[in-house]
């Protein structure tokens, strides 16, 4: 394999045989369970990178999202905590941190756009009339959250909105003597989208510490709703709103 071979063929690794294919991504029948609480605003303010900025008076969203037919990833669950934010005065969330069980979508969501993902074993299933969330890393309990199912029906406008929204990721590469290479921020939004339901209900959340999967550095003061989401979408690709190394 010459040198053009190469740069023609590289996309990502291994370079014979790339973890995961080219996009663009489809999801179907995807399932959120979005559990919205009350933090310490001072707590978000250490952890948001700026040019965005906290939104919301300390709220932060934790996640449990089943993905059972996504083309190139498969099937899988994530788990993570999404904060809102502003950029240039416009809303939007960040990931904070997300954790999944499939190593396809954690190298591609890492590479391709920065999703701060790590290896665990999150959950969402019903419990007779209770849908759960759960996320373990390892054999360890860190997130368990809890709602009604299909308690009361959620304005589908509203899902649409909240589904579609700008999203924002920190992607960092780091150089072969760990300096960063690439440090920028990336926006994405979730396209050509269909809501077959969604619900709201009543809802509990509870965090446990843990040293590599700290979620409850973002202690939960109160619960201010949940949302239960059904949908179709495909994950845009990103694109660089801000660059950190520029000179």
């Amino acid at each position: 394999m010459n040198e053009n071979e190469v740069r023609e063929r590289a996309w990502a690794m291994p370079l014979t045989s790339p973890i995961y294919p080219r996009g663009p991504y489809r999801f179907m029948k995807r399932e959120f369970l979005v559990i919205s609480y009350r933090t310490d605003p001072k707590l978000l303010r250490t952890i948001v990178p700026a040019p965005l900025k906290p939104a919301g008076e300390g709220i932060v969203k934790m996640e449990f999202i089943r993905m059972p037919d996504s083309t190139g990833f498969g099937d899988y669950t994530e788990s993570g905590q999404v904060i809102p934010v502003t950029f240039k005065g416009r809303p939007g969330t960040y990931s904070h941190n997300m954790f999944l069980n499939d190593d396809a979508p954690i190298a591609g969501g890492r590479e391709i756009w920065g999703f701060p993902k790590k290896l665990a074993n999150p959950s969402l299933r019903v419990d007779k009339d209770v849908l759960v969330g759960t996320l373990d890393y390892g054999d360890i309990r860190v997130a368990t959250g809890t709602m009604g199912y299909k308690h009361i029906p959620f304005d589908p406008k509203k899902a649409f909105e909240a589904v579609t929204g700008d999203n924002y990721l920190l992607k960092i590469i780091p150089h072969v003597d760990c300096t960063p290479r690439i440090c920028e921020l990336v926006r994405y939004r979730c396209q050509d989208v269909t809501i077959h339901g969604a619900w709201q209900g009543p809802a509990a959340l509870q965090l446990f510490e843990h040293a590599l999967a700290p979620v409850a550095q973002l202690p939960v003061l109160e619960v201010v709703g949940a949302v239960h989401i059904l949908t179709d979408l495909t994950l845009g690709l990103g694109e660089v709103v801000h660059d950190y190394l520029a000179k």
